[in-house]
């Protein structure tokens, strides 16, 4: 049944704001939860929620009160709120005005997380030593995450700005809910069996504890350790720390800055490439220069130009040698014709033929021997006598010797 009056929305929620105000138990109470999804405004403002296991409050402690507030707290932790319960008349939001805080202790998933990091840490999967570089300059980045979350569009966006031909693979998953956890470790899994990628992005958008929880499973530990591609964790905001920042190869604070710390600026690159190529040819001209510089240096000396002189007298040394070995060869030549002459008129005089031309004659004995003894001879020996003109046959009637 309709009422006499119709009231405005801004009517309801003031009237319902006046009723929680009137209210002396809603105007300063303590409630004790688990603090989540906390933000800094840059007001000062602090926005957060208090929950446990059946429910949840939106709370807002504001910039003079966060001042004076001696008390650091941030999600997970388990506090006690002191402030009033109001309503926020122009959203029509229900929520507690915080005025201070105190610790209570640690709220149940910080508790999960100090104890899973303590116990990975022991196993090593944190270690330095293990973690791999991240390339230079990859040839295709992966991208696991959500496809219909702000992150991958911040990915993409950075990435098309920074290097408009750089490749990129995505494999879209749960980054919260039952089931996340496995999901993002079967999407490692999946990249590095593919290969394609030479560096992972792994990460999503900024959230409270429970929202990044799929980010702390130790499913998704062992995933980013052994994969054998790089891992950039890149989970929730920069004061947001997940167990996978810890595994990964490198943290980076925003899924934003993760695209910035993988893929190079391209006309940087180019920048640097071009003043790399005028570096080296400067640098060679200028060293071509000096070595230049340098050895005509060396051709000027005297150091140098000694050699030369050495290798020129030499030279005519070698020529008056030459020369000096040419006459001393025609002259020997000549004196030993002038020897072989002389010695050719000495043999000719004393020649056989010469000799019997003078009038002399040759015998020779039966057996064909020339006899140059009278004792060579006996009485009835038959002699030829040779002359230079011819030759007689005779026989020996006495033999006289001396």
């Amino acid at each position: 049944m309709q009422s006499g009056y119709v009231l405005s929305v801004t009517q309801l929620n003031d009237y319902v704001a006046s009723l929680l105000q009137r209210d002396a138990l809603l105007r300063g109470l303590s409630v004790r939860g688990e603090v989540s999804g906390l933000k800094r405004h840059s007001s000062g403002h602090i926005y957060f929620a208090l929950k446990d296991g059946g429910a949840l409050v939106r709370c807002v402690m504001f910039r003079q009160d966060a001042i004076q507030c001696s008390t650091a707290f941030s999600d997970g932790m388990e506090i006690i709120a002191q402030g009033h319960a109001s309503l926020f008349a122009r959203d029509g939001q229900y929520q507690l005005y915080v005025k201070s805080v105190q610790h209570e202790g640690e709220g149940e998933l910080y508790r999960r997380f100090l104890m899973l990091k303590t116990r990975l840490q022991a196993q090593g999967l944190f270690d330095e030593a293990h973690k791999k570089p991240i390339p230079m300059l990859p040839r295709c980045v992966g991208i696991i995450t959500s496809q219909s979350g702000a992150a991958v569009r911040d990915i993409i966006s950075i990435v098309q700005r920074r290097f408009p031909a750089m490749n990129l693979l995505l494999y879209p998953v749960a980054v919260q809910g039952v089931g996340a956890a496995e999901e993002i470790a079967e999407g490692i899994r999946k990249m590095n069996r593919i290969g394609r990628a030479d560096v992972l992005i792994v990460g999503r958008g900024g959230g409270s504890l429970e929202d990044l929880w799929a980010f702390n499973e130790e499913v998704v530990a062992q995933a980013i350790y052994e994969s054998e591609i790089p891992v950039v964790s890149a989970v929730g905001h920069e004061t947001d720390f997940t167990i996978a920042d810890f595994v990964a190869d490198l943290r980076a604070p925003t899924p934003s800055a993760a695209a910035e710390l993988c893929v190079p600026e391209y006309d940087a690159l180019l920048s640097t490439l071009d003043g790399m190529r005028e570096t080296l040819l400067s640098a060679a001209q200028s060293g071509l220069l000096r070595r230049r510089a340098r050895i005509e240096a060396i051709m000027r000396s005297g150091a140098f130009a000694e050699p030369r002189h050495r290798i020129a007298a030499a030279r005519r040394d070698v020529l008056d040698a030459v020369q000096r070995m040419e006459a001393a060869a025609h002259s020997a030549i000549a004196s030993a014709a002038r020897d072989h002459a002389a010695l050719s008129g000495k043999l000719e005089a004393l020649s056989p033929a010469h000799t019997l031309a003078r009038g002399f004659t040759l015998v020779q004995n039966k057996d064909d021997t020339y006899c140059g003894s009278a004792g060579m001879l006996s009485p009835g020996d038959s002699v030829r006598i040779i002359f230079r003109d011819g030759a007689a046959e005779a026989a020996v009637n006495t033999v006289k010797t001396e």
